[in-house]
């Protein structure tokens, strides 16, 4: 497993360096600012759509569960830091590196874990935006692959470990709902929902 690992990070990061348009564009996506942002934005948006109240109601209560989701993985990959290091790809390897270094362990990618428990929250509510985010979470864990800042287990641990605490969250659902109506009942009080 871990051959393959390094074998599918060299090939991936073999292709960084060679073509400058390639290398800026990974970059940007790989960067910390790009697919947060966007996601955020795909949230806001999704807050305030529906066709009808219940739509709405649907959209805001899948989007509270999504960033609990994001929560706890997060929450997740800092214990899971805290005991297991595992050094980053340029410590270990000759590699192109197209981005800063970062200090905390590659896996599971803290990044990675955030875009993969919003795609998955957000795809078991309205299937047609959840696969726009989950192609671009990949392409993000892709590019992270890329710039020599993870290996590709740490992308897919990522994408196993959202996809576990998301589904976790839905099935306690109906025992979180009290909660997630008294928040949406706020929000609305404040014109935010």
């Amino acid at each position: 497993m871990v051959y393959l690992d390094n074998k599918l990070l060299l090939w991936i990061n073999g292709l960084s360096g060679k073509f400058r348009l390639l290398d800026n564009i990974m970059e940007l996506l790989a960067s910390d600012y790009l697919v947060p942002v966007l996601f955020m934005l795909a949230l806001i948006s999704f807050w305030i759509t529906g066709d009808n109240t219940n739509d709405r109601k649907k959209h805001q209560i899948g989007i509270l569960i999504a960033l609990i989701s994001m929560g706890l993985c997060n929450w997740a990959v800092y214990i899971i830091n805290g005991i297991y290091f595992r050094p980053r790809p340029f410590e270990t390897h000759e590699i192109y590196l197209l981005f800063y270094q970062p200090t905390d362990s590659s896996f599971p990618s803290n990044s990675a874990a955030f875009a993969f428990a919003i795609a998955t929250a957000i795809l078991m509510i309205n299937k047609k935006l959840g696969i726009t985010l989950y192609c671009i979470a990949a392409l993000y864990g892709i590019s992270r692959i890329f710039a020599g800042i993870h290996y590709p287990v740490d992308i897919i641990g990522s994408a196993f470990l959202s996809w576990v605490i998301v589904y976790a969250m839905f099935k306690l659902k109906p025992l979180l709902m009290p909660i997630l109506n008294n928040v949406i009942r706020v929000a609305k009080i404040l014109c935010l929902a």
